[in-house]
């Protein structure tokens, strides 16, 4: 298990390790920098909840939080219950080891697909 906190402490959550993140470039994540480490919500505990204040736009469809206190976007989590999944920004965890890490590229603005994909 690996910690993921926000600048400040406030906000602190923990997950299996990451073997893999994703960089999107679609409008939030590429503001954001964040590369994002995938889970299952029952993988993902939030000791520390602290105070979040969602973003939500568009669609309506994820909830991107950030800590009241300090501003970093911490996670995101769905909000209709269509996405069996939520993420954590990996770059609030401290310690990992980044040369041990697949870092995928995603192409949200455009294509909606992995820039990184073998051609069929």
């Amino acid at each position: 298990m690996i910690e993921a906190a926000c600048h400040c402490g406030a906000v602190r959550l923990t997950a299996p390790e990451p073997t893999q993140v994703t960089e999107c470039n679609c409008s939030i994540c590429r503001r954001l920098g964040a590369r994002w480490a995938y889970y299952a919500k029952n993988e993902v505990q939030l000791p520390k909840a602290g105070t979040t204040q969602p973003y939500v736009w568009g669609e309506r469809m994820l909830a991107f939080h950030r800590c009241t206190s300090c501003g970093c976007a911490t996670h995101w989590q769905s909000l209709d219950g269509a996405q069996p999944r939520m993420a954590i920004n990996a770059r609030m965890m401290d310690g990992l080891d980044w040369g041990k890490v697949k870092v995928r590229q995603f192409d949200g603005a455009e294509t909606w697909t992995f820039l990184d994909e073998e051609p069929a």
